[in-house]
């Protein structure tokens, strides 16, 4: 069957958690690297199903969920909330030092300790951001573009005036997929690029 383009609905976190975690080396399966499977969804995935459920949209083919964006309209608000509501259990459960120094695992429980703030300057025109991950299987058909362009009305109908995200600059096809969509390069750091476009 088709793709089809759906509200995230309750009782769907563990399999977008799963998601997160088969994309989560630059596009690619990162199930090896991490020792805790749920670390990378803790991050990039809880938060902001909780905060901004209303956005969370999933891809669905004949095998299953295979695909979601996320989003949230305020990141400066959401990076607020995450403080007092998010990141304090996380803290509890991930102390410093639970995993060996510099592992993946260690390098995802010092961004919930530290996490970054977006910049003043790219928040200011483009406060609205995103996730977007998919399986191979509904990569190249079009999905992704589907997802993402319904992320994008729906913030737009909300009043954001614009969004932005990270990309690994190892992810080549991301950058290029993002391109597509009108998103242009505003900041680029030593391995990632933030892109944004207005809404």
């Amino acid at each position: 069957m088709a793709t089809k383009i759906r509200k995230y609905q309750p009782g769907e976190e563990r399999v977008l958690y799963d998601i997160c975690l088969l994309t989560g080396d630059s596009g690619v399966d990162a199930t090896t690297l991490y020792q805790d499977p749920r670390l990378l969804g803790e991050v990039y995935v809880g938060p902001y199903l909780r905060f901004a459920a209303a956005l969370a949209l999933v891809g669905v083919d004949d095998s299953g969920v295979a695909g979601y964006v996320l989003g949230v309209p305020d990141t400066v608000a959401f990076e607020r909330w995450c403080e007092r509501e998010w990141w304090p259990e996380l803290r509890e459960r991930y102390p410093l030092g639970t995993f060996p120094d510099s592992s993946p695992d260690d390098r995802i429980v010092r961004l919930i300790h530290t996490p970054p703030a977006a910049s003043p300057d790219v928040v200011e025109r483009y406060p609205a951001h995103l996730h977007i991950d998919l399986l191979p299987r509904l990569q190249g058909k079009g999905d992704g573009r589907r997802l993402l362009t319904a992320l994008l009305d729906g913030l737009a109908a909300m009043g954001a005036p614009g969004i932005h995200l990270g990309v690994s600059l190892a992810n080549e096809n991301a950058i290029g997929f993002y391109r597509r969509m009108g998103f242009t390069d505003v900041q680029a750091y030593t391995h990632s690029l933030v892109m944004a476009r207005v809404l």
